[in-house]
């Protein structure tokens, strides 16, 4: 593990975000997928991330 965050890729912020998808943390991947799309250079790419991994507290349904 790198203790310089400067030294992380996307892919590996990428791989975290899911990681904390898959186990029920989905702000979190949210978080981290975000900093993903920041360090990507393409807009497309950065879009892609941004919509596999909205933001949980404006996608979750109202609860009544």
């Amino acid at each position: 593990m790198t203790r310089d965050l400067s030294d992380l890729t996307a892919a590996d912020y990428l791989d975290t975000a899911h990681e904390m998808a898959v186990t029920d943390r989905p702000y979190l991947a949210h978080l981290i997928a975000e900093e993903a799309a920041q360090r990507t250079a393409d807009p497309a790419t950065a879009a892609d991330i941004r919509a596999a991994y909205p933001d949980p507290t404006t996608t979750r349904p109202e609860s009544n």
